[in-house]
């Protein structure tokens, strides 16, 4: 029987990469005892491992001190049976099943000998804007066999298998996104019950944030607006948010800010000007946008969208030039 135990279990900060096997260069590592094989690959700021574990491993406090992002770890069975417990609650993954385990919190894994598991690590503020309140969420089986579940296996089990070594930093970017999309449309299915078991607190705060993203667009999306749909005070709504990093105000617009940079960087969005683009996405002032764009990513959208037609030329240049060379050869 091998068994994984979170950092949390031993009282560790969250680190970057899932605790319990060989990380690369640059990864922040712990103590462990443990035989097998890992590969990595990363999406971006996702990272991804595979793990082929054959002994006993138990996680040890980490040498260094505190790492961030807090992180969740999605974990996908590719061969073999385990089990994630976290909360109290009991998931039993077969072969392309997955399951959802907050890494701040203890957690643990144990799964027979010979088992292979895919393992990511998705930064917590980022899953957040996928999968409204993913703590309420660990350790529910996530079978392979039903619909939007099913892709989401396939999908990542194809890039793992097929593309993982061959892709640029913009398409491993775009995996990530599509990744995460999936995973937030397999969670979306989730039946309410499990969020009800969470906390009070949880469970409006899901309803809130999934309010939030339905109407992200709206340019009349206010606080006021949003505590009246979800039925809770203003000042209450403030409340929940007061614990984060970001005020209510402020996470709407950082998803907007977010949307609109990645629409500037799109081709399918090239023959739309700056201003089109900031009004579909909620904002009802070119100068205002202007100005909370440069805050946020330290140049103007239109600086944005020119650095992002540079940087795609000068790739698909070079991508043309590898295909002389290697015919060359």
């Amino acid at each position: 029987m091998t068994y994984f135990e979170s950092p949390a279990a031993a009282g560790a900060d969250p680190c970057r990469g899932p605790a319990y096997h060989p990380v690369p260069a640059g990864v922040p590592s712990s103590e462990r005892a443990c035989r097998g094989q890992t590969d990595w690959a990363e999406l971006g700021d996702v990272t991804v491992a595979e793990i082929a574990s054959e002994a006993q491993a138990r996680q040890a406090r980490p040498p260094g001190g505190r790492v961030h992002p807090p992180r969740c770890f999605v974990h996908l069975m590719l061969e073999g049976e385990g089990i994630a417990r976290q909360d109290g609650r009991e998931a039993l993954l077969r072969s392309g099943d997955f399951t959802l385990c907050d890494g701040t919190r203890h957690y643990e894994i144990s799964c027979p000998q010979g088992s292979r598991m895919l393992v990511l690590g998705i930064p917590t503020a980022k899953l957040r804007r996928h999968i409204a309140c993913p703590e309420s969420l660990a350790a529910i089986a996530m079978r392979a066999a039903s619909g939007v579940n099913g892709l989401m296996s396939g999908f990542l089990c194809t890039y793992w298998r097929d593309c993982r070594d061959s892709l640029d930093a913009d398409s491993a970017e775009r995996i990530a996104v599509a990744v995460l999309d999936l995973l937030g449309a397999a969670y979306a299915q989730v039946p309410r019950t499990h969020a009800e078991r969470s906390s009070r607190g949880t469970a409006h705060r899901i309803r809130i944030l999934n309010y939030i993203h339905a109407h992200l667009y709206d340019s009349d999306l206010t606080p006021a607006r949003i505590a009246q749909a979800c039925r809770i005070t203003t000042r209450y709504l403030h409340y929940l948010f007061s614990d984060g990093e970001e005020t209510v105000n402020r996470y709407i617009l950082k998803r907007r800010l977010e949307a609109c940079s990645q629409a500037l960087f799109a081709d399918s969005q090239r023959g739309r000007t700056v201003t089109a683009i900031a009004f579909d996405h909620g904002f009802n002032s070119a100068t205002h946008f202007g100005r909370v764009f440069r805050a946020q990513f330290g140049m103007t959208p239109r600086e944005y969208r020119a650095r992002a037609a540079f940087a795609a030329r000068s790739a698909r240049r070079d991508a043309e030039a590898v295909v002389p060379a290697a015919a060359a050869c």
